[in-house]
């Protein structure tokens, strides 16, 4: 099982791609080792790899959970951005939303790739990635981000070469019509073959290769937790976005931003912010209000500044990120 195991982070990362849920990716998983354990006595390593034999596994897993299921997006996706108010919606159920994924499930732990695979994880990118059907996902994450040849993908996936070719042409070309989600040409070239402790502090976010400043991150944290809406503001670029899944209400600039946020009479005041590492390539927080979990808050930065906020009005993603369910911390209110 040890053998299996050593695939867990990869296999986790391709279904996450093709899912769209870091829950979802681990069941997954899990029922891909378990499949590869009790077939390991018909496993046949002439035929293949155990790399390629898991991963025909994880495919017919990730294919089988498709089927029939409906495509998972980001608010933004959904429809035009709204305007500062109170009414937000009715919410919509978990199945509809891309989820994020904390980077060490996932990601690898050599830098040389790290900086590569982050950016196949971002939520925009997984998010473009559910508009393609299934068999197209898994032919372009196959091939363009783990580099898998044609010649490998066409044996895993039980087909030809030419229909493989003709898969990927068809995936890259939705994508390429994709400009806001971003298509497989941010999906850098990389190398190799072609074809609970105490948290809280900022220390818990990894560094990113001097993408993010943690200054930014210390004066966005206080900001939030003394809900200094000014300072907050402040921090974000002109049309940075703000979205709050389960909600597909979502907020475009800053200036809609900071009026949401002023009529919104302090509604997480007294919030405070624990450092989570980082989710989707981007630093995240567990927000607690009252000690409680309230929500996990996923911060991408662009430059200096922050460009999009989503906040997962969801408590079950704390224990995926290693959160205690209670904050004992004193709150934070006021300058």
């Amino acid at each position: 099982m040890e053998e299996l195991e050593r695939h867990r982070a990869e296999l986790t990362g391709y279904c996450y791609r093709m899912l769209g849920s870091g829950f979802e990716a681990e069941d997954a998983v899990q029922e891909t080792l378990v499949k590869a354990w009790r077939g390991l006595d018909r496993y046949d390593p002439d035929r293949a790899p155990l790399r390629s034999w898991l991963f025909h596994i994880a495919t017919n897993v990730c294919l089988d959970m498709l089927r029939g299921a409906q495509r998972r997006a980001r608010a933004m996706d959904l429809g035009p951005a709204g305007s500062p108010g109170p009414d937000l919606g009715p919410p919509l159920p978990g199945h509809a939303w891309i989820m994020p994924i904390p980077d060490s499930r996932v990601l690898p732990a050599d830098p040389a790739e790290l900086a590569v695979e982050r950016e196949t994880v971002r939520l925009a990118f997984v998010a473009a990635l559910q508009h393609l059907p299934p068999r197209q996902r898994a032919v372009l994450i196959l091939r363009d981000v783990l580099r898998w040849s044609a010649a490998e993908v066409a044996e895993l996936l039980a087909g030809s070469v030419a229909s493989v070719n003709s898969a990927l042409q068809r995936a890259r070309a939705t994508l390429s019509e994709m400009p806001a989600h971003g298509g497989p040409s941010e999906v850098p070239a990389r190398g190799g073959p072609s074809e609970v402790p105490a948290r809280g502090g900022l220390s818990e976010v990894p560094a990113r290769g001097g993408e993010v400043d943690r200054r930014l991150l210390e004066r966005y944290v206080d900001a939030f937790e003394r809900y200094d809406v000014s300072g907050l503001v402040a921090l974000l670029h002109e049309d940075a976005t703000m979205s709050m899944p389960p909600f597909a209400w979502w907020l475009r600039g800053r200036e809609d931003i900071r009026e949401a946020m002023l009529a919104a009479d302090a509604p997480c005041g007294g919030s405070r912010l624990v450092a989570a590492g980082t989710a989707n390539g981007s630093p995240a927080f567990g927000q607690y209000l009252g000690g409680e979990p309230f929500a996990l808050l996923v911060v991408e930065v662009s430059g200096e500044r922050v460009s999009a906020t989503t906040t997962y009005l969801d408590p079950r993603l704390f224990p995926l990120f290693g959160l205690p369910m209670s904050f004992a911390g004193p709150p934070r209110i006021g300058g």
